[in-house]
């Protein structure tokens, strides 16, 4: 007897005709609905879908608008009770899709699943085993670089990484999909933290394989398009999910943090770029688009803001220690 789909795979694509064939044929044989949302793209890529994939459900949109937009148009599409998150220059290995159920179906108080991201083309590296983010206002993922075979456990993380997790939908309908004013990056912290406000889990599941190109549509690691909306949104997700009371008590790491990484940026001759983010970073938090999105400060949730503070510090070590 056939087992009912549990989850719609959202793939949102820009200009990635260099991988997405590859990609959705690695998904061939997954129980899974597959909605990629095309951002505009005008490489081909759309059309090879459309040629190629006529299986897959493909959502065009007008003009470039993130990534956040292009997944939550394919969130909204969905009608299953998970929603998986790839990025377009990814491979999945069997069992992928099995794999992130798995733990969400187990326990109800788990929000979200990172899977294990290896680099496409050193598959014996971690490219993420899921995100942290620290006191001093940066985000990280588990065993970036490093051999994955010393990665095979799971555990609790801070935030699934969206380049490859799955999303209760139930948790996404009470606390909102991604913040569209992010465009792209930090995205997933931002909804991986409001699901931990709130009291849920975000675990690394080590068994759903996928094999990750990486800035597959930015270029590279650091570039200035990366390194400017980085910068603004770290500023933003502070003001975000901080009470004002914890903004303060963090502020003299926070600052500590800020002025590491521009000193960072601007030893790789991006440190124009870095500050020009805090600044726009700034100003978004002042905009009234910043401001509704605030999360509100309830008494229930008192206990969770101070689990998440002791994370924020014990994440300083975390990230240390490397």
């Amino acid at each position: 007897m056939t087992r009912q789909i549990r989850s719609t795979i959202v793939i949102p694509n820009y200009n990635g005709i260099q991988y997405i064939e590859n990609c959705l044929r690695s998904l061939a044989d997954e129980p899974a609905q597959v909605i990629l949302v095309d951002n505009g793209s005008t490489d081909g890529s759309r059309e090879l879908v459309q040629e190629k994939f006529p299986q897959v459900r493909l959502i065009c949109l007008d003009r470039n608008y993130g990534f956040c937009k292009a997944v939550n148009t394919g969130i909204d599409a969905s009608k299953t009770a998970y929603v998986i998150l790839l990025n377009n220059d990814t491979e999945a290995a069997p069992g992928f899709v099995r794999a992130l159920e798995k733990p969400l179906e187990e326990d109800s108080r788990v929000f979200s699943g990172s899977a294990q991201m290896r680099s496409l083309y050193r598959r014996e590296l971690l490219d993420d085993g899921g995100d942290y983010y620290c006191a001093l206002g940066w985000a990280f993922a588990l065993g970036k670089d490093r051999p994955a075979d010393r990665y095979q456990t799971g555990r609790q993380i801070f935030a699934a990484c969206g380049g490859a997790c799955i999303y209760r939908k139930t948790v996404l309908d009470r606390i909102g999909c991604l913040d569209e004013n992010h465009f792209a990056y930090l995205e997933d912290i931002d909804l991986g933290y409001r699901a931990r406000i709130c009291g849920y889990w975000n675990l690394y599941i080590p068994e759903a394989v996928i094999y990750h190109a990486g800035s597959g549509a930015s270029g590279s690691r650091y570039n200035k398009f990366k390194v400017d909306l980085t910068s603004r949104n770290s500023i933003y997700l502070v003001y975000k999910n901080m009470p004002i009371l914890q903004m303060l008590f963090n502020l003299p790491l926070l600052c500590a943090g800020f002025a590491v990484k521009t000193l960072f940026f601007v030893r790789k001759g991006l440190g124009k770029d870095y500050i020009n983010g805090l600044v726009k970073g700034f100003r978004l938090c002042a905009s009234p688009e910043g401001r509704t999105h605030k999360v509100s400060f309830r008494k229930e949730h008192l206990g969770n803001y101070l689990v998440i503070q002791w994370e924020l510090w014990r994440n300083i070590w975390y990230r240390m220690r490397g």
